[in-house]
């Protein structure tokens, strides 16, 4: 089903706001909106954005990404946080900046770059104290995949990778086209799944700590549940 109005999901994890973007090119504007959006949810006395870049690997997407911030907002700074490989995911240097900061962001890129970086190491559990400590998390593309349950394997090797686990008994498929529910109802076939939520890009599904939450964007969001 198709749903008419933003879902109730349940979160495993102390969250403020938790902000999943189905995908889209910040260069060309395309997320506009929901960037703005999450800037006026960060807590007014931590105004830094760290960036995680381990999806992708890239050193340059959180200087792009700072350089676009700042022409919305120029009291905001992004640092990046240079976890590529799971020694990254250690230094503490790096946790102190993101227990630091006002909002957490997970660029897009590999879900299992992703997960095989992150996924129960001392940095996710730094995102986690942030996000109960009052920070905004947010992810684009495949890092958002990644906060259900189990995530899509994007290199084809296994059914589903275990995910960073923020939503109970879910799973999440960005870029969703309505037209072509496959992957996500595969997913969907795992036993251990009750909930798939699709987001199409340049849509944000934002989630609050009641579980309650609301649509920013464009598009509509899916969702699937089982029956019991």
């Amino acid at each position: 089903m198709t749903a008419p109005t933003a879902p109730h999901l349940e979160l495993a994890v102390e969250s403020k706001l938790l902000v999943l973007i189905g995908g889209g090119e910040f260069s060309f504007g395309e997320t506009r909106e929901i960037d703005a959006y999450l800037l006026a949810q960060m807590p007014a006395d931590r105004r830094t954005i760290a960036f995680l870049p381990t999806a992708s690997g890239s050193a340059e997407y959180a200087k792009h990404f700072g350089t676009y911030i700042s022409g919305i907002d120029a009291t905001v700074s992004v640092i990046n946080i240079p976890i590529y490989r799971g020694r990254d995911a250690r230094r503490q240097k790096s946790l102190d900046q993101i227990l630091s900061a006002g909002l957490i962001y997970l660029g897009g890129g590999v879900t299992n770059n992703l997960l095989e970086t992150l996924r129960e190491s001392p940095a996710d559990l730094a995102i986690r104290g942030a996000a109960a400590n009052g920070a905004v998390v947010a992810a684009i593309g495949a890092a958002a995949s990644c906060f259900g349950s189990q995530a899509r394997d994007m290199r084809g090797s296994a059914p589903a990778l275990p995910a960073l686990g923020w939503l109970t008994e879910t799973v999440v498929e960005t870029s969703f086209d309505p037209e072509n529910d496959t992957m996500l109802r595969r997913l969907m076939s795992l036993p251990e799944i009750a909930v798939g939520v699709g987001i199409p890009a340049q849509t944000a599904l934002a989630i609050h700590a009641d579980g309650s939450s609301e649509i920013v964007g464009e598009g509509r969001i899916a969702v699937f549940r089982k029956s019991r």
